[in-house]
């Protein structure tokens, strides 16, 4: 069978989400590498590549656009990825967005099997098509270290009575996936909770911070009571666990000043507590999102 042949079946399998037929195409030392692998894959790793990419888009399919063979049996496939978000990603939820990823894999074939594949494509251009943002940054500079957030805001603007504070030190990168996670499931848990209102997590080089507005500190106790916030207590006070150390802690704010909104109409600032969310103009201000 030549070259050209087992490279239209490899893609045949993919567009079949057949993972046992990738991975026999294979030789047994036969690897994939692309940009997102982390290195070269060899044998189960491989299909559990693809199917993690069929996880997040189940209709995820390839279309050739052209392909040629070279004299040392090395195949180019130029290739154009489909497919639309509707299951998660990197843990994130589905957006229901269709992606279109142009790419190409340089696939080496012996004795009617693969030896490598090593595939090409942009790996900015699928997480910004879904909708993720997509930057690049250093860890750190001089006394400064960067790192990312997300804020999730609960159903009420109220002036907080309390924050609660999290601060957890993970440097391995697969632990704070495994932080983050959990963190997210607290956090999507914490919305159908009494008396909360914002939340604020960040990872800062090996810190994972989370900063919780809410009604007032018995709110807080819920966490204590209920939910995943239980699992990842136990998981990190096990031996070994995902974090080398945190401490947590409950605020009581001393001094919450006003809160002002520029009016769209007569661009003055106005005092949204003395003036119930009308300017004195007559404009209606527009809402914030909250108080954190």
């Amino acid at each position: 069978m030549q070259p050209l042949d087992i490279v239209q079946q490899y893609f045949d399998a993919w567009n079949r989400h057949d993972a046992d037929s990738i991975i026999g195409l294979f030789a047994e030392a036969g690897t994939y590498t692309d940009p997102t692998s982390g290195g070269p894959l060899q044998g189960p790793a491989i299909g559990a590549c693809a199917s993690g990419l069929w996880s997040s888009f189940p209709d995820l399919r390839f279309e050739i656009v052209s392909v040629n063979q070279a004299p040392d049996e090395t195949v180019a496939a130029q290739w154009m990825m489909l497919g639309t978000n509707h299951g998660s990603l990197m843990g994130l939820p589905p957006t229901g967005k269709p992606i279109e990823l142009p790419g190409a894999d340089f696939v080496t074939v012996k004795d009617g099997k693969i030896t490598s594949v090593a595939g090409y494509f942009d790996s900015g251009v699928l997480p910004r098509q879904i909708g993720m943002q997509v930057f690049v940054q250093p860890h750190a500079v001089g006394p400064f270290t960067f790192g990312r957030a997300t804020t999730i805001h609960g159903p009420r603007p109220d002036r907080p009575g309390a924050f609660s504070i999290t601060l957890l030190t993970c440097a391995d990168p697969a632990d704070q996936a495994k932080v983050s996670e959990h963190s997210r499931q607290i956090a999507t848990e914490m919305l159908g909770m009494d008396g909360f209102l914002n939340w604020t997590g960040m990872t800062v080089g090996d810190r994972m911070v989370t900063i919780t507005a809410w009604e007032s500190p018995e709110h807080v106790d819920q966490l204590m009571r209920e939910g995943t916030h239980r699992e990842a207590m136990r998981v990190f006070f096990a031996d070994n666990s995902v974090s080398t150390g945190a401490w947590t802690s409950v605020w009581k704010p001393e001094r919450i000043n006003t809160l002002w909104s520029r009016c769209e109409s007569c661009g003055k600032m106005a005092n949204v507590d003395r003036t119930n969310g009308v300017c004195e103009c007559g404009a209606q201000l527009s809402a914030l999102s909250s108080w954190w």
